[in-house]
């Protein structure tokens, strides 16, 4: 469910302008943004190219483009 919340102009225009550089929407953006913020914070000693790459691998795990890498 969508909830309206208040953000500063600055940081509007800041994610408008990172937005067009990604190809992404404005939401999509500052979502992006929390998300990563999130992840830095649960784990202080990865890098953001590290936590991306999670990232990246997760989605293509859950599409079924990668298999899983098993131990032994």
């Amino acid at each position: 469910m969508a909830t309206a919340v208040r953000i500063s102009e600055k940081l509007v225009s800041e994610a408008k302008k990172i937005s067009r550089i990604d190809h992404r929407s404005l939401t999509g953006q500052i979502e992006h943004w929390a998300l990563m913020g999130k992840c830095a914070e649960e784990n202080p000693d990865l890098t953001y190219s590290l936590i991306k790459e999670i990232l990246i691998g997760m989605e293509e795990l859950e599409h079924g483009e990668k298999s899983e890498y098993k131990l032994g």
